[in-house]
């Protein structure tokens, strides 16, 4: 199949060849990715466990003295050639941990273990590594997703290109997202390589919960080919009692439904446990699922998989601990009762039972039931929204502003400041781009995307204050001046 350009006109490909990656998932779409190529003995283990690796860093104006009119950098490159502030000392070991996967699992595999990892890498970060010239980060990460050795320990997961959070990007944004992340990845491993994505991982684990905004969220991922989406357990409820998972580790279904009464559904993998990069970097995963055993799923007794995600370089434990660690429990997991399994490879086991989609336990957001104790799916976003009103004035505990890895943090309060000017380039895209229809493939078009999915990433909303604040409003004003220079 014909490959797609990397970069067109010095931005990286994003968004034009929407057909031909539509076209390349329908073809692939009902075929296993793994399962032939699995290697673990389903019918004999235990359990298992997934462990996925998160990798980001924002794109920001700071290439230059004038804000204005700085050149659009990597993070990475700013910590690169500013080695005295705060931890940016720790730039080449991040530079390590982008490529060390491609290192740790051909060494494995040499000496006949299976490892296992799931990778999600923002597109923020794939540009910035590749404008830096680190061209070693790619090449060893091609090894572990195209080569037919190795690409079965490797499993990647889609994410949205700028690191956007789901519940306060705009709906058309966050599919505008999701559609150049797989632009960009198509672009730098191949259409096969995009073919074989079948899970999606939310920046900061944020699930939208309003409703609507739910409902659209998964109907992007299906939309867009995704098998099934990481979600945290604390961010989900059983509809009849609105219950945590009772059995997070085991498979989901997540079902939105919204004020129009349309529905639509995706596989969950769970998420336990907060999201500490010490349950990741010393495997903790691997050990609780040794004290697992078989459970029944639909009158089949099936391993039970826990799953965990972490950052995949910040932090100490990551950058020194994390690699003796995985390459340890690698080496005792393999062709073990209680062996590592990407989640896409652990469904396909499963469905290959017999298990269908129909036959998980059905899951949704936090505090949907509060609504639709009072609504049913079907009575319109104008009593949705008084419904969502009266629950707000009677419980201080109630909030449609979506659940992520940590329940203290709203992605919304505090940060009006930054998100007015986001809502305002997201606004004019709207009006000048998508509403009029203009064609995707067009430069004009690409460059004012570009710079509003860079802007839309979550960092400049975690910071709060300061120059991170004042990197997201510049890089919105470029936004809107592009738009209206060139629309």
């Amino acid at each position: 199949m014909p490959e797609l350009p990397e970069y067109i006109d010095g931005l990286p490909n994003l968004c034009g060849s929407e057909k031909e990656i539509d076209r390349t998932i329908a073809e692939h779409r009902a075929r296993p990715v793994y399962l032939t190529e699995s290697r673990i003995d389903f019918g004999r283990i235990n359990s298992a466990f997934a462990n996925a690796l998160h990798m980001h860093q924002p794109l920001i104006p700071a290439g230059g003295g004038d804000l204005a009119t700085a050149d659009i950098i990597s993070n990475l490159q700013h910590m690169m050639e500013n080695p005295g502030i705060g931890d940016n000392h720790n730039a080449s070991v991040f530079h390590w941990c982008y490529k060390r996967m491609g290192e740790f699992i051909p060494q494995l595999v040499g000496e006949g273990k299976e490892p296992r990892i799931m990778l999600e890498y923002s597109g923020t970060l794939l540009h910035g590594l590749r404008k830096m010239g680190l061209n070693d980060v790619f090449d060893s990460l091609g090894a572990i997703t195209r080569n037919p050795d190795y690409r079965r320990c490797a499993e990647w997961l889609g994410a949205p290109w700028g690191h956007a959070v789901a519940p306060s990007t705009p709906v058309q944004d966050f599919r505008l997202h999701v559609r150049a992340w797989q632009h960009h990845f198509a672009a730098i491993f191949g259409l096969e390589a995009l073919a074989r994505v079948r899970g999606f991982s939310p920046s900061e684990m944020a699930l939208p919960n309003h409703p609507d905004v739910a409902y659209e969220f998964v109907r992007t991922l299906r939309d867009c080919g995704y098998q099934w989406v990481l979600v945290q357990e604390h961010t989900v409820e059983h509809p009849e009692d609105g219950w945590s998972p009772r059995r997070p580790h085991l498979p989901h279904r997540l079902v939105c439904a919204n004020s129009k009464g349309e529905t639509a559904s995706i596989i969950a993998i769970v998420k336990t446990q907060g999201s500490d990069t010490k349950l990741v970097a010393q495997m903790q995963p691997a050990y609780e699922a040794r004290g697992l055993g078989r459970v029944e799923l639909a009158g089949r007794q099936v391993p039970p998989l826990v799953t965990q995600i972490a950052d995949g370089e910040n932090g100490g434990v990551m950058m020194n601990e994390f690699p003796p660690k995985y390459l340890e429990v690698m080496r005792e997991a393999s062709h073990s009762t209680t062996p590592a399994m990407n989640a896409t490879e652990y469904l396909e086991h499963l469905f290959a039972l017999g298990v269908t989609e129909n036959d998980l336990p059905v899951i949704q957001p936090i505090f949907q039931k509060l609504i639709w104790e009072r609504m049913k799916p079907g009575d319109g976003p104008d009593r949705l929204a008084r419904v969502i009103d009266e629950i707000r004035r009677e419980n201080h505990r109630f909030h449609m502003e979506g659940g992520s890895w940590t329940s203290n943090l709203s992605w919304v309060k505090g940060y009006d400041h930054v998100l007015s000017a986001m809502e305002a380039a997201s606004s004019r895209f709207h009006e000048k781009a998508l509403k009029p229809g203009v064609p995707s493939s067009e430069g004009r078009y690409r460059n004012a995307l570009f710079h509003l999915l860079s802007a839309e990433t979550s960092c400049y909303r975690y910071w709060g204050e300061g120059i991170w604040t004042e990197y997201g409003r510049e890089l919105c004003r470029r936004t809107e001046a592009i738009i209206e220079h060139d629309f």
